[in-house]
């Protein structure tokens, strides 16, 4: 007897069937998946870069460069009793180059400081206002060139760090 070449029942094919089926639609259902996370993805990184463009770029803060001067000690002019100023002073320069040329130079420069501020009377030196264009004039004095090759100093600001009239 010869055997016939089994035959699929109904039941079986549809098995078959359903399961090629539901194979196909979960690998349709990953791509689509895998496709919208990278659409998500590709729209994240084009909005950080969009973002990080449009935001003002901020110039990094420099550290300001200071040179303090000894403090010095003048008489003051003054009618009656003698009365002196005893003053400190730093000195706000614009880069190491400045702060270099204001090193080298520092003796001319505190002997320009000591004859302006011996020079002073003593009502002169009393409100804030009075101190403050005190380091104006002194500013500018201290600008002034070294010598008549040189630029002016790179000084660009006067601070007091003491300041006592007695």
């Amino acid at each position: 007897m010869a055997s016939s070449p089994p035959t699929a029942t109904p039941a079986a094919a549809a098995a078959t069937g359903a399961a090629g089926k539901s194979s196909k639609l979960i690998i349709a259902a990953l791509f689509t998946i895998s496709l919208c996370a990278l659409a998500v993805a590709a729209y994240a990184m084009t909005r950080t870069q969009h973002s990080q463009e449009q935001a003002p770029r901020e110039a990094p803060i420099e550290k300001p460069i200071f040179v303090t001067l000894e403090p010095i000690t003048v008489n003051l002019q003054s009618e009656g009793r003698s009365r002196f100023l005893h003053v400190g002073m730093t000195l706000k320069v614009r880069d190491e180059a400045a702060k270099a040329q204001v090193t080298e130079f520092m003796p001319e420069l505190r002997s320009r400081a000591l004859m302006m501020l011996s020079n002073r009377q003593v009502d002169s030196l009393v409100t804030t206002e009075d101190k403050a264009r005190l380091a104006g004039e002194i500013l500018a004095e201290l600008k002034r060139p070294l010598a008549d090759a040189l630029p002016p100093q790179g000084i660009t600001s006067v601070s007091f760090s003491a300041f006592v009239v007695q």
